[in-house]
């Protein structure tokens, strides 16, 4: 039994560097157990133990669920090394171990195409769409089961956010959303053609289930392509599972630390944070840290400014009373401006019904908006659209919003985010996202109204200025010089 391994195994494994190699020989050893010694006449050879899926299971224990342990093991044992197209065995050798890890920690899109074709559970001859989206919502369900075995979820409390089992199968449709408009393309339409939230032809919408219909690996590798989300889900599962070859710099932004988060319950939940964290720029992907809350801070648009006032980038998330969960990220710290501000990083997106993520359309540069105190201008805080007809927009009359986008929003190409047009917050949350910035420290002597951020920012949004600042004390080290 321990004899059977081939000869084409450094062609497969030209990928790995020779310590990386060592490691997934050593990991196949201690999944085997051991070597098998083999006598021949005067001479005894090792030779390492072929792996059942008991001893796959053993190894792994609870670290990945039992369903993708499965994946993982069929898509090994049919893998042919030799191209000699056997009836895949029973037990897996050392060559199919290293030919798998290869190509799906190293190889490009063709190959770990082929590998998902084999973890499938059915002939590749049989694979239709339906086989996908489950390999999908069991490969997100794996991931956020695997950060959480490994206590890796950096500060997020599963029992702190909503139930991550609702946000996999969202996410596992918009991440399927390419693969459905190649398997039903649509018919001559474009997205400023779309009017309503609920046509699902646009690109970037989740819709209805995907087609079922037969797919072949090109499908799959052209997936790949445009979805590099699959590739590091992959990487996470078996790199974090299997405890082999780990990197930091794989997974840095996979997940970012949550900072005072609180004990208190997140609009949020694992899938959409991993999801919206993909599509931050990398140098902000790191940390988030809550700086505001309705649930904790109330309902106040004066306490709601003083807390993203010049604090950075961050990410509004807003749940209506209607139960939908949308918002958008801000590229730039927020001030108090007559004019649009920020930078095509920014964009809006749904985390439910649907999870979606909505990007700069190159139409117009109207990213950010904040004002207050104006006669003529509105009143409140807005992303992207027109003045007054805001893809999103919270008013100054803290607890009211609108979306508009008839057909779409002009700015990221979004639908409607909120179940009416015109809603009302049920909560709305507020995440600094990067190094934050806190506002600077002053050694200066205080005023009473120095700890009152929410009292300043309401002065400075009437454009009233505070007289007292020009009369001062010197600062102590001003006094030194």
């Amino acid at each position: 039994m321990g004899n059977k391994q081939t000869n084409c195994r450094p062609n497969y494994c030209s990928r790995f560097l020779p310590e990386e190699q060592a490691e997934i020989d050593g990991l196949f050893a201690a999944v085997a157990g051991g070597l098998e010694t083999v006598s021949c006449e005067r001479n005894r050879k090792c030779f390492p133990v072929p792996i059942s899926l008991e001893m796959l299971q053993a190894y792994l224990g609870d670290a990945i669920p039992q369903k993708m342990i499965c994946r993982i093991y069929d898509g090994m044992r049919h893998i042919d090394p030799c191209g000699l197209n056997s009836v895949p065995s029973e037990y897996v050798i050392r060559d199919q171990f290293s030919i798998f890890m290869s190509e799906i920690l190293k190889g490009n899109a063709g190959e770990k195409s082929k590998m998902i074709m084999k973890m499938l559970l059915v002939p590749c001859s049989s694979v239709r769409a339906g086989h996908i989206q489950e390999f999908t919502e069991d490969l997100i369900t794996s991931v956020v089961h695997v950060l959480y075995y490994r206590n890796e979820l950096k500060g997020w409390n599963m029992k702190r956010c909503q139930d991550f089992t609702a946000g996999v199968r969202p996410l596992a449709s918009q991440l399927l959303s390419s693969l459905k408009q190649e398997l039903n393309p649509p018919q001559q339409k474009t997205y400023w053609d779309c009017g309503s939230r609920r046509n699902w032809t646009c690109p970037g919408e989740c819709g209805p289930p995907i087609p079922d219909k037969t797919c072949d690996c090109s499908l799959l590798e052209d997936w790949l392509l445009k979805v590099p989300q699959i590739s590091t889900f992959l990487n996470v599962i078996i790199r974090r599972g299997f405890l082999v070859l780990n990197s930091y710099t794989e997974i840095a932004g996979f997940i970012p630390e949550c900072k005072d988060g609180r004990d208190f319950m997140s609009l949020l939940n694992i899938p959409a944070i991993i999801y919206i964290n993909s599509y931050l720029p990398s140098s902000l992907q790191h940390t988030w840290r809550l700086i505001f809350s309705s649930q904790i801070h109330g309902y106040s648009f004066a306490k709601f400014c003083g807390n993203i006032i010049d604090r950075g980038p961050c990410i509004i998330v807003i749940r209506d009373r209607d139960g939908y969960i949308f918002g958008g990220f801000a590229s730039h710290s927020w001030a108090v401006k007559s004019h649009f501000q920020g930078d095509c990083r920014s964009f809006l997106f749904t985390i439910f019904p649907n999870i979606a993520v909505y990007t700069y359309s190159g139409y117009n540069d109207h990213y950010m908006y904040l004002n207050f105190g104006q006669q003529t201008m509105p009143n409140g805080l807005g992303m992207g659209g027109q003045l007054d007809y805001f893809g999103l927009w919270i008013d100054c009359d803290f607890g009211k919003g609108h979306s508009k986008a008839n057909p779409r929003c002009s700015t990221y190409n979004s639908p409607q985010l909120s179940c009416r047009e015109n809603f009302e917050i049920d909560c709305l949350e507020v995440w600094a996202v990067g190094d934050f910035q806190c506002c600077e420290k002053s050694t200066c002597k205080k005023n009473v109204l120095d700890n009152e951020k929410e009292v300043h920012c309401l002065l400075e949004m009437i454009g009233k200025c505070r007289h007292s600042e020009g009369v001062r004390n010197p600062c102590d080290d001003e006094d030194d010089d």
